[in-house]
């Protein structure tokens, strides 16, 4: 059995990547900020909040296997209509909060003889798409701390990335909430469709495991296509 913490684990990717580590027989701790969850077999919830620097991670054992971050936040206006402050909050969710997480569990990371931790990215940074400005800045930031972090806690430690696309959970519901919306997004992408949760938490969870232990440092695009390909 591994112990894994989960940033942001009732909602969305976070909630479903909770659920597979629990149901393969891990230990998970996931956390939640407004969202309140039950525990189940093997998954216990907390309140936490990772903008605020006085939470503590007292509720974990001494050895940590995986951490994952999930929190994140899409806003999408034209630049013109995005206030400095703005663009500070959302670094302080995406980016800072990361970082006081982090370090606040590395060293029950570094007594693990196999850690690995998962940010998230978007697309975004890579592609370049109009009133992205605000994600894209904060997700550039993670994207540099991930290959940052990789370097520094090599070979005890892995670091990666995932960078999807549009994906079907509550955080996109704006963008995806019906069927027409989701068929007219889903075109953008080579593959025809949007994406699911479980797309991208089946990523995550084998880069958790042991079959990614020669992994490190990447950022990892999870887009039906859409980084890469024309169509």
């Amino acid at each position: 059995m591994r112990n894994y913490l989960i940033i942001g684990a009732s909602s969305g990717i976070g909630k479903q990547l909770a659920r597979q580590l629990a149901s393969a027989g891990n230990q998970v701790y996931g956390t939640y900020l407004r969202h309140e969850e039950k525990d189940s077999d093997n998954l216990q919830y907390f309140s936490l909040d990772a903008r605020n620097d006085t939470f503590d991670l007292n509720f974990l054992p001494e050895v940590l296997d995986g951490l994952v971050y999930c929190p994140g936040s899409i806003s999408l206006k034209p630049f013109s209509r995005i206030s400095a402050d703005e663009y500070i909050q959302d670094y302080e969710l995406q980016v800072l909060g990361a970082v006081r997480i982090i370090s606040k569990a590395l060293d029950r990371l570094q007594k693990s003889k196999n850690a690995s931790i998962v940010l998230f990215s978007t697309v975004a940074v890579q592609c370049g798409f109009p009133y992205h400005s605000l994600v894209a800045s904060s997700k550039g930031a993670v994207e540099g701390l991930t290959r940052a972090l990789a370097a520094e806690l090599a070979p005890n430690i892995r670091v990666n990335c995932i960078a999807p696309s549009l994906t079907d959970t509550p955080l996109a519901s704006v963008l995806l909430g019906n069927d027409e919306k989701k068929q007219a997004h889903g075109k953008r992408h080579p593959l025809r469709r949007v994406g699911e949760a479980d797309d991208i938490a089946q990523m995550a969870e084998f880069l958790l495991s042991e079959k990614s232990n020669w992994i490190t440092g990447q950022i990892i695009h999870v887009d039906g296509g859409m980084s890469s390909v024309r169509s």
